[in-house]
């Protein structure tokens, strides 16, 4: 793929662009991934037949766990690793490319929220910042230091530090975004409410095991009363993904141009569904490039006729990790 290539990857505009380019990437990845060309291969699929969207074969999530998903074998230079309990097994995604994935989150970020540098950004992700080889803590970290304010950072489980800085914050009239896990969110929301004009609340989903899990609408309630606000953002991303989904109200997720979400039948993981039905999550992420851009994920979801989609919720037994994961 040349650097041409790749900077066209954030100029699309339409759909049609958007089926080309993936039928590109589909036949690169089907020759250059081993692992997706062993999975083609074994479903009987005929690259050079494929010519739309829902004949592109998407590869189960679950690869990322048991298989080495990348182009060629040049040694990654970043490698980012599933959240999840200490007895799962986490997930592994090689980056060939890191610049790739800069450039996704960074321009993903500024398409829905704007400059980094018109925000103080704090993240609250106690739990990714714990085990490490975060994509969602790297994703963060970067927009912190492109935003470059002095009060954005990280807090572990210092809540009453943070309490104090997002009182300064206020006083300042200083636009802020708190990205976090929603059991740490809660947890601040519960010890120390807050009343800060124009706090942007996003929640990445899961309570990873702290506390129990909610539906949607008691979570955002909640986390709406903690903080003074009447909206609660939501983050649709995750390890095997270098690109990210947002919702600014009601669990309402919209993609970035290089990003497409579709929903297949539950009963026919082949069969696409169509608006308004329940169904596997299958999500086509153009910055894959280097590892699989095709993917089938273990969550639930629903599209709707503008093109916005929700999360339901996961597959009956499938490992809770660091994607949204409310039940609507």
């Amino acid at each position: 793929m040349t650097e041409n290539w790749l900077d066209n990857l954030f100029c699309l505009k339409d759909q049609h662009g958007f089926e080309e380019m993936a039928l590109e990437i589909f036949r690169f990845q089907a020759e250059q991934v081993p692992v997706y060309k062993s999975f083609i291969q074994h479903l009987g699929c005929a690259v050079e037949k494929v010519s739309r969207l829902w004949e592109i074969p998407f590869m189960p999530i679950s690869f990322f766990t048991k298989h080495r998903v990348a182009a060629y074998r040049t040694e990654a230079p970043l490698v980012f690793l599933s959240s999840g309990t200490t007895s799962a097994i986490r997930s592994r995604h090689e980056v060939l490319r890191p610049d790739l994935y800069i450039r996704s989150f960074s321009n993903g970020f500024e398409l829905f929220y704007g400059k980094p540098e018109n925000y103080c950004i704090i993240g609250l992700l106690p739990s990714y910042l714990e085990q490490g080889n975060s994509s969602l803590v790297y994703m963060v970290d970067h927009l912190i230091k492109a935003g470059n304010n002095p009060l954005s950072g990280f807090y572990l489980n210092q809540y009453e530090s943070l309490s104090k800085t997002l009182n300064v914050l206020s006083k300042n009239h200083q636009p802020v975004i708190l990205i976090g896990v929603s059991y740490a969110l809660l947890d601040m929301a519960e010890k120390f409410p807050a009343d800060v004009p124009g706090l942007i609340v996003i929640e990445t989903g899961g309570m990873k095991g702290r506390r129990r899990e909610l539906i949607r609408e008691e979570l955002h309630q909640r986390l709406c009363r903690g903080f003074g606000v009447q909206q609660i953002h939501s983050e649709y991303g995750m390890t095997e993904l270098l690109s990210q989904a947002y919702s600014s109200h009601n669990g309402l997720f919209r993609t970035p141009p290089w990003m497409k979400v579709m929903i297949r039948e539950m009963d026919d993981p082949l069969s696409q569904a169509g608006h308004g039905r329940t169904g596997g999550i299958n999500v086509i992420d153009l910055a894959n490039v280097f590892s699989c851009s095709f993917i089938a994920t273990q969550d639930l979801g629903r599209m709707h006729p503008d093109g916005s989609f929700e999360v339901l919720g996961r597959f009956d037994n499938s490992d809770a990790r660091g994607c949204n994961l409310m039940i609507a």
